[in-house]
């Protein structure tokens, strides 16, 4: 015996609408934009490096005050768990800095990285 499969006709509109999606053309590619100036191009030819808020930190741990959580909080926009963090994870251990911190009398603590003076 042949059995035939009827379809209601609710399976036959989902089949349909699933073979015109499948036949449905991709969106032309659109040309890349022209790349616009930025700031770095724009006047005598010198190039100006991104500086990043690592760099903004390690640039205040060098000073020779050092620099107290609130400031490098300031420089950042980092929250005090994340600039501790940044001390820690990435100052002590990636980079390897001996990281020093004194608290004078009624002062904020401050942290400072030990750089070695000549030999």
């Amino acid at each position: 015996m042949m059995s035939v499969e009827t379809n209601s006709p609710t399976q036959t509109r989902k089949a349909e609408s699933r073979n015109k999606a499948a036949k449905a053309k991709p969106a032309a590619k659109q040309p890349p934009a022209a790349p616009t100036a930025n700031k770095a191009d724009v006047g005598d030819g010198s190039h100006t490096a991104r500086v990043t808020k690592h760099d903004h930190v390690l640039t205040l741990l060098t000073r020779r005050e050092g620099a107290t959580i609130p400031e490098m909080m300031e420089a950042t926009d980092w929250q005090q768990h994340s600039v501790r963090g940044f001390l820690v994870g990435t100052v002590k251990k990636k980079l390897g800095f001996v990281l020093t911190s004194k608290k004078l009398e009624g002062e904020l603590r401050r942290y400072r990285i030990e750089t070695k003076r000549g030999r």
